[in-house]
């Protein structure tokens, strides 16, 4: 079940995604039509094809999901976080699709992706002339916290931003 549930996922991101290339969408309205086609990525996690461009339909869905909790003000550093991930997901795996949540957390933005590798993401140092190997460094230096938790079947790579306690 889960397994169909999955490629139905696919199958409709490819069919946003593609519409989203075809169609020039103003920012806002872009937004609101990946959240309509793709689904809420607070709601429940959002299946995306395994490629460069679904960077940018992750980066609308987290933006979107970001206003309607109030915090946009957190976007900037998301929107370069949830690229981070999204683009080690693609590059590194293989995977076919990843996954996209946030689920909602009193006091914290909580951003997921998942993926069916259970190769673990490394941290490497990064030297000033490097032109690779910084997206962990980001998410390390930029997030509050971040982590991998290995599932049964791959992984998910996560980071967390403190936000007011009342939110």
């Amino acid at each position: 079940m889960k397994d169909m549930a999955g490629r139905g996922g696919s199958e409709q991101s490819q069919r946003a995604e593609s519409v989203a290339r075809v169609t020039p969408i103003p920012a806002d309205d872009a937004a609101v039509t990946a959240l309509d086609l793709l689904g809420d990525p607070s709601a429940r996690e959002v299946h995306l094809t395994s490629r460069p461009e679904s960077a940018a339909t992750a980066r609308r869905l987290s933006l979107s999901v970001l206003r309607m909790w109030g915090l946009p003000q957190f976007g900037d550093t998301v929107e370069l976080l949830v690229s981070e991930l999204v683009g080690n997901a693609v590059r590194h795996t293989g995977a076919r699709t990843f996954g996209l949540r946030m689920p909602r957390r009193r006091g914290w933005i909580r951003v997921e992706v998942r993926d069916p590798s259970r190769a673990l993401p490394c941290l490497l140092p990064v030297r000033p002339l490097d032109i690779s190997g910084r997206g962990l460094f980001l998410v390390d230096t930029l997030s509050d916290r971040w982590g991998v938790d290995l599932q049964p079947r791959g992984k998910t790579t996560w980071f967390e931003l403190r936000v007011s306690a009342d939110r």
